[in-house]
């Protein structure tokens, strides 16, 4: 009776927090609407591909690794875990925590051990930096190539490097240290670290160890990253802008690195400005790169909204 409990309270936040993200941005919702009746139908269902197949690159890294755990499970049972998770993490705001939680119970309810289930995220979330790394480097490669990589550029790199490297370095350690109980007692009592201690003390990092594992779902993830840039330059050549993959690509990306380093939730107004501005500086009308940088937000953020809360809670219940 407290599970069914916990599960209503978990959907009723999930609600409220949708209708609160609703409200307070419904000018960008409006906005997005009305640039969508001036976009050509084959653009639309271009840019709904490349967002669907974005979904199918995360229930593949769940797929590979449920099945190196000895779970054999069908993909097309992980994709709407996908969209889900997204819509958690947009409407409760928690650096993935929310998302997290959200998955690993709905795997419980799918025969998935919590043991296993926590391997496979914390998995997913090492692969991500991973991969985020990847993408970074390659961005900065492709400004060099096109002689368009500023000071400013560099110095963004050099911080995101030093954040990459120490989360999932700190998950690591603190696990270790946790575990053997080396930690000082007032690190303990801190909520950051208790928390990822209480989240990740029992989950084995066997594959974590297993190189051939790590390098598929990093490239997985890493499809994420390019499938979004897909998105981007899709809705610049919908606008009329006839520009490279190569050019939307680190736009994208150094667009995600300011957003995540600026601490807001979900990026509102850093991302958009920051890509707007890289958008300028290659060579797009500023307009059109507004238009298009709110296009691709309202496919990321908007779109998966309502489908997100119906699987939400479909899941739940």
């Amino acid at each position: 009776m407290r599970k069914s409990a916990y599960k209503s309270l978990f959907a009723g936040l999930l609600l409220l927090a949708a209708l609160f993200y609703a409200v307070t941005h419904y000018g960008e919702l409006a906005h997005f609407l009305v640039l969508l009746r001036h976009i050509e139908p084959f653009w639309l269902m271009l840019a709904f591909f490349f967002q669907f197949c974005t979904y199918i690159a995360l229930a593949l890294v769940w797929q590979r690794a449920l099945y190196d755990g000895g779970m054999h499970y069908p993909l097309y049972q992980l994709v709407p875990l996908a969209i889900a998770k997204l819509f958690a993490d947009q409407a409760l705001p928690s650096g993935g925590i929310s998302g997290i939680a959200f998955i690993v119970n709905a795997f419980r309810q799918r025969n998935v051990s919590r043991q296993l289930g926590m391997s496979v995220m914390l998995l997913s979330i090492l692969s991500y930096y991973a991969a985020y790394v990847l993408v970074a480097v390659a961005s900065l490669l492709i400004l060099w190539m096109y002689n368009d990589i500023r000071q400013w550029m560099v110095v963004l790199a050099g911080i995101f490097f030093v954040v990459a490297v120490a989360v999932p370095a700190a998950i690591l350690l603190i696990k270790k240290w946790g575990a053997q109980e080396e930690l000082p007692a007032w690190l303990i009592r801190l909520p950051v670290i208790s928390g990822m201690l209480e989240t990740f003390a029992d989950v084995p990092v066997t594959m974590m160890l297993k190189p051939a594992l790590f390098v598929q779902v990093t490239l997985f993830q890493a499809t994420i990253f390019l499938l979004d840039a897909a998105t981007l330059w899709a809705m610049l050549y919908a606008l009329g802008n006839s520009v490279s993959l190569l050019l939307a690509f680190p736009c994208f990306v150094l667009a995600s690195i300011v957003a995540m380093l600026s601490m807001i939730p979900l990026g509102i107004g850093s991302f958009e400005a920051t890509c707007v501005g890289l958008l300028v500086m290659l060579g797009i009308i500023p307009e059109t790169a507004l238009a298009a940088t709110l296009l691709l937000r309202g496919f990321t953020l908007w779109l998966p909204m309502i489908p997100g809360l119906v699987l939400s809670r479909k899941t739940l219940r």
